[in-house]
C-alpha cells in the first residue's frame, strides 16, 4: 500500500538508460527562468522597498538608487555569465571558488550557499504568507505557521517528483506576475506623466539642498554615505541571480547557451521590475502605510487614479497584483529546492558532506538533499516565528559572502592568464566591478546588521563549516585505513588464461556483491574461501553502476558508468581465475543502489538456484549515529530485502580502527 501511495505521489520511475529521459527532466531557457529566476524576480517584493525607506526624506534619491540596482544586477548577471562560459558542468559558486581559489575557499562559499537556500525557501514562503493573509481577517493571524509549513510540505512533495514538473505546475505564477507588474509599472508612468516635470524639479532642488553643508543639508560625504547605505540595505534585490550558475546542470543542451539565455531573462527582468517599482515610489509619492507592503501602497494608488476607457482598474487588479506577488514568493522557494540540494551533491561528492546526498531517487532527483533542506526551512520558520524581517537579516550576508568569493576566483582566473589572454584587461574588468560591489554590500550589510541578527547566520555558517571539515576527515582517515586491504593486491597469483573451470548452474554458487575494484573486494573473496573451505564451486560477481549526480549528465555519461563497471568486474574475474575458481560477472545500472541490487541478485538466483549472497560492510569500534549516517546501511538493507525474497544472504564485517573512526 506504501509503495502504491508513493507511485500516486511521486510517480513512476524514469528509466537512467532512456536516452530521452535526459529531455524530459532538463528546463529550457523559458522553464529555467520560471524555475530559477524566480528567486531573483521575487526579491522585488521586500528589495526595492528596504532601499526606498532607507532613503527617508530624501526621496529625491531614487532616481540614482533605481539606476544603481539596474547597473548592479546587469554587472553581476554578465559577470555570472561569464562564469557560465568557463564552468559549463555548473555548480556556481563552490565549484568556481574550489577549483580557483583552493577547498578551504570551496567549502566556505559552499556552507554560505546552503545557508542561503535554505534560508531561501524560509523567507520566500514566509513573505508569501505574510501577503496571503494582509487580505485575510486578522483573527486569521495564528494560523500563518501552518499554513507555511503545509506549503513546504507541497513544494518538497513536487520537487520529489522532479524538477521539470514542478516548474511547469507553477509557471502560470510566474506569469501572472510578470504580467500585472508589468500593467502596474507602466500604467504608473502613463497615469503620472503629467507630474514627470513636477518630480523632476523636486530631484533637482533636492540634490541642491542636500549637497550643501550641514545644518542646511548633508554635504555631498553624507548624501554618498545615505545612498549606499540605501543602496547596501536594498541588497536583497539581488539574491538568486547566482542561482542559474548553480543549476545549470539542470538546463537543457546546449547547456551554456540555455544558461546565458536564462540569465539574460532573468537580468532583464529583475532590473526593469526593481527599478520600476521604485520609480513608482518617487512618481505616486509612496510613504509607509502601517499594515501594508509599499507595493500594495503603489498599487492601491495606481489604480486609483488610472482608467482605461470607462473601466477603472481597481480593487480586483489590486488583488490579482499583490495575490501573485504572494504566489511568487512561493514560486521563488523553488531555487532553493533545486540549487540546494545540487550544490550539496557537489560538496558530497568532495567528501564534506555525507556521500548519501550525491544520490538519485529513481525518480531522478536528490531525495536526500530535497528533505533536508525542506526540514532546515521549517526549523528557521519555526525559530524565526515566520518574521520576515527576521529571516532577511539572517538571509543577506552569505547570499554576497558567496558572490564576492566568486567573483574573486574569477579575478585569479583572469590574472593567472595575462600572458596567455591578451584582452585579460577587458576579461578580468567586469569581475573586477562586481567584487567591489558585492565586497562593499556585504560589508556595510554585516556591520548595519550583525547585531540584528546578522550573527546567527555567521555563527550558522561556521557551524557548518566545521562540520564539513570534521566529515571529510572522517572520510579521509577511513580511506586510509582500508588502503592496508590493497597490500592484498599485489601477492595475488597472476592471471592464467583456461586453467579455471567452467561454471556448474547446479552447484554451490557464492555471489559478491562488489564496488570498485581494491582489497575491500579481494579481501570478502578471501574470506569466503577461509571461512567456508570446499564449499562454493561458483563463485559470481554482481555490482550496482551507480548514476548519482554527478555522473547523470548525459546519455554518455551513463555509458561512461556501464563501461567502467564492466571493467571492474572482469579484473574481479580474471583474479579469480587466477585462483583457479570457476567464476562470472553479472552487472546493472542505476541510481538506487538496494532496489536495483536486489532485483539482480532475484536474477542471479533463478539462474544460480544454489546460491549464498555476501556483502561487505565497515565495521568500527564504537559505532554510533553519526557512523550510520556517513556510511549508509546498504548491506544491511538488502540483506534484509533478500532474506524476505527467500534468499540466503551474508554480511560480511570489514574492520576499521578506531583512528578512522
Amino acid at each position: 500500500m506504501l509503495s502504491g501511495l508513493k507511485r500516486v505521489l511521486l510517480g513512476r520511475p524514469r528509466d537512467v538508460l532512456d536516452p530521452g529521459v535526459f529531455h524530459k527532466v532538463s528546463l529550457a531557457a523559458f522553464l529555467a527562468w520560471v524555475g530559477l529566476g524566480a528567486d531573483g524576480l521575487s526579491s522585488s517584493a521586500y528589495g526595492p522597498e528596504e532601499a526606498f525607506k532607507a532613503l527617508g526624506p530624501h526621496g529625491y534619491l531614487a532616481v540614482a538608487m533605481a539606476g544603481a540596482i539596474a547597473l548592479t544586477v546587469f554587472i553581476i548577471s554578465y559577470a555570472y555569465s561569464r562564469i557560465i562560459e568557463h564552468f559549463p558542468f555548473g555548480g556556481g559558486g563552490y565549484v568556481v571558488a574550489t577549483r580557483l581559489l583552493g577547498r578551504t575557499a570551496g567549502v566556505v562559499s559552499g556552507s554560505a550557499l546552503v545557508v542561503d537556500y535554505v534560508l531561501t525557501i524560509a523567507i520566500s514562503i514566509a513573505a508569501g504568507v505574510d501577503a496571503v493573509f494582509s487580505f485575510l481577517p486578522p483573527a486569521w493571524q495564528g494560523w500563518k505557521l501552518a499554513v507555511a509549513a503545509a506549503a513546504i510540505g507541497v513544494l518538497t512533495l513536487l520537487n520529489l517528483r522532479g524538477v521539470k514538473e514542478s516548474v511547469a505546475i507553477l509557471a502560470p505564477v510566474f506569469l501572472t506576475f510578470v504580467v500585472t507588474h508589468a500593467i502596474l509599472i507602466l500604467g504608473t508612468m502613463a497615469s503620472r506623466s503629467h507630474e514627470v516635470p513636477i518630480v523632476l524639479r523636486d530631484i533637482h532642488t533636492g540634490f541642491t539642498q542636500g549637497l550643501r553643508p550641514r545644518p542646511v543639508g548633508l554635504g555631498l560625504a553624507g548624501l554618498l554615505a545615505l545612498f549606499m547605505r540605501a543602496y547596501s540595505l536594498g541588497g536583497g534585490t539581488y539574491t538568486g541571480i547566482e542561482a542559474v550558475s548553480n543549476g545549470l546542470s539542470i538546463m537543457r543542451e546546449p547547456k551554456v547557451q540555455t544558461g546565458k539565455r536564462t540569465m539574460l531573462l532573468m537580468a532583464v527582468s529583475l532590473a526593469l521590475t526593481a527599478s520600476g517599482i521604485i520609480l513608482g515610489y518617487l512618481l505616486v509619492h509612496a510613504t509607509p502605510e502601517a499594515g501594508r507592503t509599499m507595493n500594495a501602497v503603489l498599487a492601491n494608488r495606481f489604480a486609483a487614479d488610472f482608467h482605461l476607457g470607462r473601466w477603472a482598474i481597481g480593487a480586483d487588479f489590486v488583488l490579482v497584483t499583490l495575490a501573485s506577488e504572494a504566489c511568487l514568493l512561493f514560486v521563488a522557494a523553488q531555487a532553493g529546492f533545486i540549487d540546494g540540494p545540487r550544490v550539496m551533491a557537489n560538496m558530497s561528492t568532495d567528501s564534506w558532506l555525507p556521500h548519501r546526498f550525491a544520490q538519485l531517487s529513481d525518480r531522478l532527483t536528490m531525495q536526500n538533499g530535497v528533505l533536508l533542506m525542506s526540514g532546515a526551512a521549517l526549523l528557521a520558520l519555526w525559530y524565526t516565528r515566520g518574521a520576515v524581517d527576521r529571516l532577511v537579516v539572517m538571509y543577506s550576508i552569505n547570499v554576497f559572502l558567496t558572490f564576492s568569493l566568486t567573483e574573486l576566483s574569477m579575478c585569479r582566473f583572469w590574472l593567472q592568464r595575462r600572458k596567455q589572454q591578451h584582452d585579460w584587461r577587458r576579461q578580468i574588468a567586469i569581475h573586477v566591478a562586481g567584487l567591489v560591489l558585492c565586497a562593499t554590500i556585504l560589508t556595510l550589510t554585516a556591520y548595519e546588521k550583525f547585531a540584528e541578527g546578522g550573527w546567527v547566520t555567521l555563527v550558522l555558517t561556521a557551524g557548518l563549516i566545521a562540520l564539513c571539515f570534521a566529515i571529510r576527515r572522517h572520510y579521509r582517515n577511513v580511506q586510509a585505513n582500508l588502503q592496508r586491504l590493497d597490500a592484498i593486491l599485489p601477492a595475488l597469483p597472476a592471471t592464467k588464461p583456461g586453467t579455471a573451470p567452467s561454471l556448474d548452474p547446479r552447484a554451490r554458487t557464492a555471489v559478491l556483491l562488489v564496488g570498485s575494484y581494491e582489497g575491500l573486494g579481494t579481501h570478502c573473496l578471501l574470506s569466503i574461501q577461509r571461512l567456508f573451505p570446499n564449499v562454493f564451486q561458483n563463485f559470481v560477481f554482481a555490482s550496482v553502476g551507480v548514476i548519482d549526480s554527478a555522473t547523470f549528465k548525459n546519455v554518455e555519461e551513463v555509458e561512461e558508468i556501464r563501461a567502467q563497471t564492466k571493467a571492474v568486474l572482469a579484473r574481479y574475474v580474471a583474479t579469480a581465475r587466477a585462483l583457479a575458481l570457476a567464476t562470472d560477472s553479472r552487472m546493472v545500472v542505476g541510481t538506487e543502489v538496494v532496489a536495483e541490487g536486489v532485483e539482480l541478485c532475484k536474477r542471479i538466483a533463478q539462474e544460480f538456484p544454489y546460491s549464498v549472497f555476501f556483502l561487505g560492510r565497515l565495521v568500527f569500534e564504537e559505532e554510533t549515529w553519526v557512523h550510520r549516517i556517513l556510511h549508509n546501511e546498504t548491506a544491511y538493507q538488502m540483506q534484509r530485502r533478500l532474506q524476505f525474497a527467500g534468499l540466503n544472504a551474508m554480511v560480511l564485517p570489514v574492520r576499521v580502527l578506531r583512528s578512522a573512526a
